[in-house]
């Protein structure tokens, strides 16, 4: 997983190296800090007393290098102190500023990329990948989840190198001055330790359960905004209110839950800090004055300071590790959603030596079966066997859940069949480039989507390439030239997100017009017109067949109207085709297509 994660940083490595170089600079310097004011210190008790500092350890040899450039003068000296700790503190401000900028460019840089990586991944998808993530779970991993693992790596290339780096320095340092002290510090640090590793223990299930719940609260959210029209016209605004509340409240109360948890750490952080600084000034004070000298330990006032100092730093190292290690366990499941989208593959991929061309719209299925997981028990197809020629009119006809869709979708390779072989142009469809079947077969499928946008940026959907007079064609043959003319912007008439200022019968006829521009060999018109007024559908059609006679048309419709002059008409039942015949031919002799065509016409009547 952190292989597939970090192969999205790409440009931004050198931030990321940079950062952790200039973290440890800062580090060094804040750490050289406490010892050059421990040296001061010792410097002024020295003058205020007029006795020699008797120090010794690192501070006693920075005490003597200054006092050495000094010529002896103690004045000098503490002025010299000073200058050291202005240009140490600048330098380190520097470095902290440098990483602060750099890591913050790689963060972002690594979470833009991994957003690239993740929505090129899913473009990718087949049908079939698809159905395994619902749309609310992409969502939410191209955004939290992204996020989560953006904020970790910025504070993993600089908490990550500054906690481990101060801790270990601080400790190396104040075991230099009082071994003594720094054992009782690190004492109180390992109990602290201890006790946040048990909290942590305790809340990182809660954690992760959280993201099953954003989905959730997502979910509501998208349902209710999408089908907002549906909630207002069945007054469902309660209903809606009440369920959004409870995934909301779900949420809230396992963070509640967690941090409650979590607020102990705070307080014990508090008092091991105080306990520590108590504990360094009592015993650091006996062993100045002299009271005690535990394994053989000698400090003067100076150092007292410096250790007060590494303790806090040590503590503050402590609680950034464990910050860290919450945002890095949330990270971590985070990362895991998105490798899990990222390392999908498609079912469909292309062959490695495509056929590029395709020589007609002719189609066939050979003893084709289907279902849509391997798990699945019962095939949706079963052995289906059908024959079009190309420029034929071919109606699909059967009740709900007959499979109508599903036998489409087979023909563009949205799915691939689970056995047997689909045929276009006399070629098997899996020996195809995928780009050049696709631009063959254009599919209205039965969901019709506009995106937010001029209708004419809609339209160039089907070719990018579209002149305003080939747009105005296809939209004569989609009968949707009469209403695009009657908007007072015309083709440049913005549409809203999912076409929500059209009609849904113009939301079809736009779309309509969208996959003739792609001049295909083959039309699929999956239950298109249903929107559509009887008489627009028939006009629809006779263009159809007088404008693009060369052109395969599949048109799968409720309405027999719809397929009544088809070459060939298909019934389907249960997942298999139960007759083929002219609608003459099928009046005689097939019984589901007797009924439906009664009970049509008992309607229209």
């Amino acid at each position: 997983m952190l292989k597939k994660l970090v192969a999205s940083i790409r440009e931004y490595k050198k931030d990321s190296i940079l950062s952790p170089i200039y973290i440890a600079f800062e580090v060094f310097l804040e750490c050289v800090l406490p010892l050059v004011t421990a040296s001061m210190i010792n410097t002024l008790q020295s003058f205020s007393t007029e006795t020699a500092t008797v120090s010794s350890g690192i501070v006693a040899w920075i005490n003597d290098l200054i006092m050495g450039w000094a010529s002896g003068d103690v004045l000098l000296a503490i002025v010299l102190h000073g200058v050291f700790l202005i240009v140490f503190a600048m330098l380190s401000l520097s470095c902290g500023a440098l990483a602060g900028r750099t890591a913050a460019n790689a963060a972002a840089g690594f979470g833009k990329n991994l957003r690239h990586d993740l929505y090129y991944s899913v473009q990718d998808f087949s049908f079939a990948n698809i159905d395994r993530f619902s749309s609310t779970s992409l969502v939410t991993r191209l955004t939290t989840d992204v996020t989560n693992v953006q904020n970790a790596y910025m504070m993993v290339i600089r908490g990550g190198i500054r906690a481990p780096m101060m801790f270990t320095f601080s400790i190396i340092l104040s075991f230099q001055i009082s071994r003594t002290i720094s054992l009782i510090t690190l004492g109180l640090m390992i109990l602290l330790a201890t006790f946040g590793f048990l909290l942590f223990r305790k809340v990182m299930p809660i954690f992760k359960k959280i993201f099953k719940k954003y989905d959730k609260l997502n979910q509501s959210v998208q349902e209710n905004v999408r089908g907002m029209r549906v909630v207002k016209a069945y007054v469902r605004e309660e209903f809606e209110k009440e369920k959004f509340s409870t995934a909301s409240e779900n949420l809230k109360n396992d963070f509640t839950y967690a941090e409650k948890i979590m607020a102990f750490l705070d307080p014990m952080m508090s008092s091991v800090t105080y306990i520590a600084m108590l504990c360094t000034v009592f015993v650091g004070s006996l062993i100045a004055l002299g009271v005690m000298h535990p394994l053989g330990d000698s400090i003067r006032i100076g150092e007292i300071s410096s250790l007060i100092q590494y303790g806090m730093q040590t503590l503050m190292s402590l609680m950034m590790l464990s910050m860290m290690f919450v945002m890095v366990t949330l990270a971590l499941e985070s990362g895991r959603r998105i490798t899990e989208v990222i390392d999908e593959k498609s079912t469909i991929i292309n062959p490695e030596n495509p056929v590029r061309e395709i020589e007609d719209g002719s189609v066939e299925f050979k003893n084709v079966s289907f279902k849509y997981s391997e798990k699945a028990r019962r095939e949706v197809l079963s052995d289906v066997n059908l024959t079009i020629k190309s420029g034929e009119t071919v109606g699909i006809l059967g009740s709900t859940g007959s499979s109508k869709s599903t036998l489409v979708q087979l023909i563009p390779r949205l799915y691939d069949v689970t056995a047997g072989e689909v045929y276009v142009g006399g070629r098997n469809v899996k020996e195809y480039d995928l780009e050049t079947l696709r631009n063959a077969v254009s599919v209205v499928l039965q969901k019709n989507v506009l995106f937010s946008g001029t209708i004419k940026e809609n339209l160039r959907w089907g070719n990018k390439e579209a002149t305003d007079e080939e747009m105005k064609r296809a939209c004569k043959l989609a009968c949707a030239d009469s209403f695009i003319e009657s908007f007072p912007d015309g083709y440049d008439t913005y549409i809203e997100q999912g076409g929500a200022n059209v009609s849904g019968g113009q939301k079809q006829r736009l779309c309509i017009a969208r996959a003739l521009l792609k001049k295909p060999k083959i039309l699929i018109l999956d239950d298109s017109t249903s929107a559509v007024d009887m008489k627009t559908d028939a006009v629809i059609r006779k263009a159809f067949a007088e404008e693009i006679p060369d052109t395969t048309k599949i048109i799968i419709a409720q309405r027999i109207a719809s397929v009544r002059n088809a070459d060939k008409i298909v019934v389907m039942d249960g997942g298999r085709i139960e007759a083929v015949g002219t609608h003459e031919e099928l009046l005689k002799t097939d019984e589901i297509y007797q009924e439906v065509y009664r009970s049509q016409n008992k309607e229209d009547k």
